[in-house]
């Protein structure tokens, strides 16, 4: 079923408001996946810089908050990794974009901190040669024990990509990415290729017997999730609220099952969990408070410049919206202020931390079985997160996978 029009003055159609989401969840439409898979919850590390505001991490930076702000040196980054491991995270993302540490380095160089946590590497193909980087993710499967994923993005900004020597133009970027993973897959399997924007000749062969690593790729356009549907494993979203969620994962399973092929799906989302749901709220309120209008202005302004369609969807959910901290919640408990002055992931679970389990174990009924989550700062809240909110997950998709094995 799909969602239908608020009967309110709303008039929406997509569950991007708290009236229409609240509805939709007891729509029958939203119903649970019947392959449910085990629960995956991934840390985010912030390469880029860390600290108590919403600016402190991802783009753009708006230079609000310089006192008491954290530079991502070594010893902070390893500080992190061994937290996010010692809090039972069962992996790590590492991004990419202007202003972030290189994440090759970075990945190299924690890799030998830790012994259990998986590390998502996330790299452009605008920028990499792929039969090169199927050995330099070979180095690291090896180094690692094969704990390297990679996250392919494809460039959401033709002036950031431009400044890197990367002149195509969106859609193109897309079907060059999915080129790449051609290579990257046949120098793996020691094939030559022969193509629009590659071309190799003999591989030499991986010097590793290491496993090809998964595939992870997003993208909200229709070009993406065609290749995200023929190349990738692992589909990944950032937040929206539960009815836009199901209604990709639909699309997404339609499009794979033409290949022949099951994707998984992830979701990027922040945290703001407490023991109480007033104090999570009065916390984020405070947070959104210390930034000034014009702040949030020259954000959204350098925001509506990306050519990003996922990006676009994060921006509409705070359109037309008053900045009230709740007017942002788009959904029960989930919020949409982190996107007012943050690229890319701009929504948070906001509440108590059974609420937010809660949350969480709806969107794996949908079927997203992989969350990458963050926090502010995010070596305090992986150990905070770890201890109060990952029990809750576990507990719950352990509790509701017994109940779908009873029924079948």
């Amino acid at each position: 079923m799909r969602p239908t029009r608020c009967a309110r003055s709303c008039a929406s159609a997509n569950g991007s408001c708290r009236c229409c989401a609240t509805k939709l969840k007891r729509t029958p439409g939203l119903a649970a996946d019947p392959k449910r898979r085990s629960i995956e919850i991934d840390w985010f590390l912030p390469t880029n810089g860390d600290g108590h505001h919403l600016t402190s991490s991802g783009l753009p930076k708006v230079g609000l908050f310089q006192q008491g702000e954290r530079t991502p040196t070594l010893d902070y980054l390893r500080q992190v990794v061994r937290a996010a491991e010692q809090a039972a995270f069962d992996g790590i993302m590492v991004p990419t974009a202007s202003g972030f540490e290189d994440p090759w380095l970075i990945v190299a160089l924690m890799v030998q901190e830790v012994r259990r946590l998986k590390f998502l590497l996330t790299l452009r193909p605008g920028v990499e040669l792929p039969a090169y980087t199927a050995h330099k993710a070979a180095t690291l499967q090896q180094l690692s024990d094969n704990r390297l994923l990679l996250h392919l993005v494809s460039g959401s900004s033709r002036f950031e990509q431009r400044a890197l020597g990367d002149f195509l133009e969106h859609d193109e970027r897309y079907a060059r990415s999915a080129e790449f993973l051609d290579v990257f897959r046949a120098t793996w399997a020691g094939r030559e290729h022969h193509g629009r924007y590659y071309r190799t000749g003999s591989p030499v062969p991986i010097a590793h017997e290491a496993a090809l690593p998964p595939i992870c790729f997003g993208g909200a356009s229709e070009v993406a999730e065609r290749i995200a549907a023929s190349h990738a494993q692992s589909y990944l979203m950032w937040g929206e609220p539960p009815a836009m969620i199901r209604e990709r994962i639909l699309r997404m399973r339609e499009l794979a099952a033409v290949h022949g092929r099951e994707l998984r799906f992830g979701l990027r989302l922040h945290v703001f969990a407490a023991a109480d749901s007033r104090q999570a709220w009065a916390h984020v309120g405070r947070l959104l408070e210390e930034i000034p209008r014009d702040a949030i202005e020259r954000a959204q302004q350098q925001l509506a410049a990306y050519e990003s369609v996922g990006q676009s969807r994060q921006i509409s959910l705070t359109q037309g919206r008053a900045h009230g901290v709740r007017d942002l919640e788009v959904s029960p408990n989930l919020w949409a202020g982190v996107g007012l002055v943050r690229g890319g992931a701009g929504t948070a679970l906001v509440g108590s931390y059974a609420e937010v389990a809660e949350r969480i174990e709806e969107y794996h009924q949908l079927g997203v079985d992989t969350f990458i989550l963050s926090g502010y700062p995010h070596l305090e809240e992986a150990i905070h997160l770890g201890e109060e909110l990952l029990p809750l997950l576990r507990r719950d998709a352990a509790a509701a996978t017994a109940r779908q094995r009873r029924r079948d």
